[in-house]
């Protein structure tokens, strides 16, 4: 796996994230059951095949949203193979078997990374119950299947949202860490409650006002503003006096600027990194 190569820890403690935050609680939440998690890899059963392309799409859209504060170089795109058939069940592992299952996962490596294919029987049931679009993808011959797999890929109907009923976010917390005139700086910011308030978190030298307060003199009463917006974080500065900055370049007064993870970022003289866990 190209990340493993690059971080190896890093990138099992973030698949052990997605598993027990994203993928496991949107499973049950949508009714579904987890049989088998093997790295990277998930294998869930449904009683409601609309349940189980609604949890698909779900689970997509929330890791598009987990993938948006990560580098473009490290993110998990997963891809998601949905179909209905029979299955065996071992009635001592709970662990199910046959042509089902082999299908399923056929179906999913041909889907697009970040994306979900289904098979025809799952369109048939589904199309004409959801606000998505099946996009024929034409019929594939796999390995240990008799006879070719009809894919079709699953895209929202136009404008239509992708949230379903689960709400299972990753809970990303990011840390910004700094330094100025031999002095230590620090603030950790939740990404849940940073997406519940529209208006931000204002970052400033007045306690009264400001919802993260850093007491050095470079830094205005209200200096700039965090906030979650179109996906992605993004800081906002105020009209300070002595200005705000992301990666050596100047954030206009009232421009926001997106921020990731890795960056440098500077309010008044201090300068912080941008870490997450």
């Amino acid at each position: 796996m190209r990340l493993m190569e690059g971080g190896e820890e890093r990138t099992v403690s973030r698949l052990k994230a997605v598993h027990t935050e994203v993928w496991r609680p949107a499973i049950e939440t949508g009714g579904g059951t987890v049989v088998n998690i093997v790295g990277d890899s998930v294998l869930a059963e449904f009683d409601s095949v609309i349940a189980a392309v609604a949890t698909a799409i779900d689970i997509q859209e929330r890791m598009a949203q987990f993938n948006d504060m990560l580098d473009e170089d490290q993110r998990l795109m997963f891809r998601i193979g949905v179909h209905l058939g029979e299955v065996l069940v071992d009635e001592e592992t709970g662990s199910i078997f046959g042509d089902g299952v082999n299908i399923a996962a056929r179906i999913q490596n041909l889907a697009e990374p970040g994306g979900i294919a289904v098979s025809r029987a799952v369109r048939d049931v589904t199309a004409l119950q959801s606000n998505y679009v099946f996009v024929d993808a034409g019929e594939h011959e796999a390995k240990n299947v008799s006879r070719p797999l009809q894919i079709y890929h699953v895209h929202p109907r136009g404008s239509a949202s992708m949230r379903t009923t689960t709400s299972a976010v990753p809970r990303v917390t990011l840390r910004f860490r700094g330094t100025h005139a031999d002095r230590k700086f620090s603030f950790d910011v939740d990404i849940d409650k940073l997406m519940e308030r529209r208006e931000g978190f204002l970052i400033g030298r007045d306690f009264e006002q400001c919802d993260i307060v850093l007491s050095d003199s470079t830094v205005s009463r209200r200096h700039a503003r965090l906030i979650f917006a179109n996906g992605m974080l993004q800081i906002e500065d105020l009209g300070s006096t002595n200005g705000t900055s992301v990666n050596a370049e100047t954030a206009s007064p009232g421009q926001p600027q997106r921020l990731k993870s890795g960056a440098k970022l500077k309010i008044g003289e201090i300068d912080f990194t941008v870490g997450r866990d």
